[in-house]
């Protein structure tokens, strides 16, 4: 860059909007069929933002993967086939599905975001 050219000063106030993958696990979890977000075994799967981390996804250069607690009882191919559907347009990339669990909406007392 040269000494003369002009870098505009970034408007600290400005709101950034969402991150990406905050739109991606709000689109997941409005997914019929999906429980929640899920980290994988150890927590493996994971996207880390400045002071927090949010599960179940992953966002690379090439793909996106997302891992879920699908609910009880489902057909397990169409809630894959539905994530895959509504987060592909938002990322613009092959999205890989993978159901982790499965949780049953009806017991509340085992409700609760899986690792």
């Amino acid at each position: 860059m040269s000494p003369d050219a002009i870098v505009p000063e970034r408007d600290s106030s400005a709101d950034p909007g969402p991150d990406p993958v905050d739109v991606v696990a709000a689109a997941v979890l409005g997914t019929v069929g999906v429980a929640a977000l899920h980290g994988g075994d150890f927590g493996e799967i994971a996207t880390y933002l400045p002071g927090r981390r949010v599960n179940g996804i992953r966002i690379g250069s090439e793909s996106c993967a997302v891992h879920i607690t699908a609910e009880y009882p489902a057909d397990l191919i169409a809630v894959a086939d539905a994530v895959r559907a509504r987060v592909e347009p938002l990322v613009g990339m092959p999205v890989h599905v993978t159901i982790e669990d499965l949780q049953d909406p009806r017991q509340s007392d085992r409700k609760q975001v899986a690792p």
